[in-house]
C-alpha cells in the first residue's frame, strides 16, 4: 500500500466517517503495508492496540468509546503520538482536533452512490 510505504515514525492519522464506512479496513491495510503480520481488529474496548513486527510500529486507536480526553491521557495518548511508531485513530472527530500534532493527516470515510462505494477525502 502507498500510504504505508511513505509513513514515518511519528506519523499521525485521523480517520472519521460513519459506522461501516471503512476506517478498520483501511487500517489493515495500512497494517499489512508496514509489514505487521497477525489479525489487526478494532480496539473499541481497549481503546488502543500495539502492533509490532513490521517496519515501524502501529498504534490503533478507536476513540469510540472515549467519554473524556482524560482516559487519552491516562493511557498515555501524548507518548504515543510523539513515540516510535505511526499513530491512526479511527473516529477521531470524537476529540479535540487541538488535541492532535498540527501535522496530523485526517482521512474522511463517506458512503458513495453504489452498496461497496467510499469516498475517500484526505486532508493533510
Amino acid at each position: 500500500m502507498a500510504l504505508a510505504a511513505e509513513l514515518e515514525p511519528g506519523d499521525v492519522i485521523a480517520l472519521t466517517g460513519d459506522l461501516g464506512t471503512g476506517k478498520t479496513t483501511l487500517t489493515k491495510a495500512v497494517a499489512k503495508g508496514l509489514g505487521i503480520e497477525g489479525a489487526v481488529t478494532s480496539p473499541t474496548f481497549t481503546i488502543v492496540r500495539e502492533h509490532e513486527g513490521g517496519r515501524i510500529p502501529l498504534y490503533h486507536f478507536d476513540l469510540y468509546r472515549v467519554h473524556d480526553e482524560d482516559e487519552l491521557f491516562e493511557i498515555g495518548f501524548d507518548d504515543y503520538l510523539h513515540g516510535k511508531g505511526v499513530c491512526l485513530i479511527e473516529w477521531a472527530e470524537l476529540i479535540d482536533e487541538e488535541l492532535l500534532p498540527a501535522d496530523t493527516c485526517f482521512i474522511t470515510l463517506e458512503y458513495g452512490s453504489d452498496e461497496n462505494e467510499r469516498i475517500c477525502s484526505i486532508r493533510c
